[in-house]
């Protein structure tokens, strides 16, 4: 009895190990690893301090971004208005500033105010009204960025005090500003989803709505809170990139609910809900910056690596559900 009990524990602690192997991150992180190695050889300020920080400060609206799209896509939603809420915050902030003659301070929260609105717009449609996602958040795409190029007439703020250029350009213990703020949301991000009972009951929404909802789980204000997040984190994103490109533009932002789609897609994060995580995302990320940074070095030209990036996604997306079979057949085999 005991040799079967033993053999039992072997086989399943073995199982879990290939499960591991199997794992999406695990896979993604061998392909970064890889990727790093090639393109570093290829060029030497690759690897260079210099290089390695300008494209952290080239990623930081993307991966704050993506941050809670992960949350939001692991409940089987999607969130396709953070590029054209990132553009509209850009836009309030410069002209409450410039035209309305606010305080820069008081515009700055103003611009947060708009994100969590637009956010919370979202929610309402999606929550209240139950237009599914994709539907809502594609008709708020076009929304904001009307209400941007309605706001701005095609002007630009210029002009910003030194103080603020600060968070976009300047350092605190010898990193950029951009880093502090970033770790300071993959932190919380991942405590939310990892350590509560609110991230635990995001997974639950992914994997069956209407058993969550009799289980109790408050499905719709769940919802709400995650696209009210979204709204918050493209505005701060939007804040940081006039700070530091110090200008703003009504089509900031656009095409950036793509990127951090992909990013979250090729960290593992099931498009279908109920799978996925911050650690996978952050390796997409990083995966596809040291693709587009590698091969602008070596001299590509952006065309081939959007083909490349598009290729890698592709493949990543077909290795999960590779993975995912052979994982549910070593379930079954146990």
């Amino acid at each position: 009895m005991a040799a079967i009990e033993h053999s039992t524990e072997q086989h399943e602690r073995r199982n879990a190990i290939i499960t591991r192997l199997l794992a999406q991150e695990t896979i993604l992180l061998v392909i970064t690893v890889i990727a790093v190695l090639v393109l570093a050889s290829a060029n030497e300020r690759f690897l260079t301090a210099r290089n390695l920080s300008r494209e952290i400060s080239l990623i930081f609206e993307t991966a704050l971004i993506a941050l809670p799209m992960t949350l939001i896509i692991i409940t089987g939603g999607i969130d396709l208005s953070v590029g054209s809420i990132f553009g509209l915050s850009a836009i309030v902030l410069g002209f409450l500033w410039q035209d309305s003659g606010w305080p820069l301070e008081i515009a700055i929260v103003a611009a947060l105010v708009c994100g969590i609105i637009g956010g919370a717009v979202n929610g309402f449609f999606i929550v209240r009204i139950g237009v599914p996602p994709l539907i809502t958040t594609l008709a708020t795409l076009a929304l904001y960025r009307g209400l941007a190029l309605g706001i701005s007439e095609a002007r630009s703020a210029r002009g910003f005090p030194d103080w603020f250029l600060e968070i976009g350009r300047g350092e605190f213990l010898g990193a950029p500003w951009q880093i502090w703020i970033l770790l300071v949301g993959i932190i919380f991000t991942w405590l939310l989803l990892s350590r509560t009972i609110f991230g635990r009951s995001l997974y639950a929404m992914g994997n069956n709505e209407l058993a969550s909802r009799f289980a109790g789980i408050p499905v719709n204000r769940n919802k709400w809170l995650i696209y009210i997040f979204s709204g918050f984190a493209s505005a701060l994103a939007a804040v940081v990139f006039v700070s530091r490109v110090t200008t703003t533009r009504s089509d900031m932002g656009s095409g950036m609910e793509l990127d951090a789609i992909a990013a979250v897609v090729l960290g593992g994060t099931s498009i279908f809900g109920g799978s996925g995580g911050i650690g996978g995302t952050l390796l997409g990320l990083i995966l596809i910056q040291v693709l587009k940074n590698g091969l602008l070095l070596a001299g590509v030209r952006g065309d081939a690596t959007s083909i490349l990036i598009g290729l890698v996604l592709i493949a990543a997306i077909l290795l999960n559900n590779l993975f995912q079979w052979l994982q549910v057949r070593l379930t079954a085999n146990k």
